[in-house]
């Protein structure tokens, strides 16, 4: 879960991946985000986002 505005998303994807190298996993295709909140109408730093990345175990 991502919580701020979209341009920090990076960040928590940057995570992801060093939390992915760490346990030995290896992504398997593009990630991809689902927005929970309307921009129009939440203040940017409590904006949340799904972000998801598909994952394979390394061999």
């Amino acid at each position: 879960m991502h919580i701020g505005p979209y341009g920090t998303e990076p960040d928590t994807l940057a995570k992801m991946y060093a939390y992915m190298k760490q346990h030995h996993y290896d992504q398997d295709g593009l990630h991809h985000e689902i927005y929970l909140s309307d921009p129009r109408k939440a203040a940017s730093s409590s904006m949340k986002t799904i972000l998801r990345a598909p994952v394979r175990q390394k061999n």
